[in-house]
């Protein structure tokens, strides 16, 4: 399983909130999404391509940075 950290910029509410986690969730290989409002930070974890959840989040109307690049963690 890996850990994604993104920032994404232009998140102000909790209905921005919901729309990023939503776009996200639709990514195949996602199994659990974090987002921060406050922080501008999303960590996703799953079997995921990190470009696609970058693709989303910009399709949603996002800006996206990364922090890092894709770790492999241990539970």
């Amino acid at each position: 399983m890996s850990k994604i950290m993104l920032n994404v910029g232009g998140m102000t509410c909790n209905h921005c909130k919901m729309k990023v986690e939503k776009a996200i969730q639709a990514v195949s290989g996602v199994e659990s999404v974090n987002v921060d409002v406050e922080a501008k930070e999303v960590v996703v974890t799953g079997e995921v391509d990190h470009k696609q959840l970058v693709m989303a989040i910009k399709m949603a109307g996002y800006s996206v940075e990364d922090r890092n690049e894709p770790f492999a963690y241990q539970e």
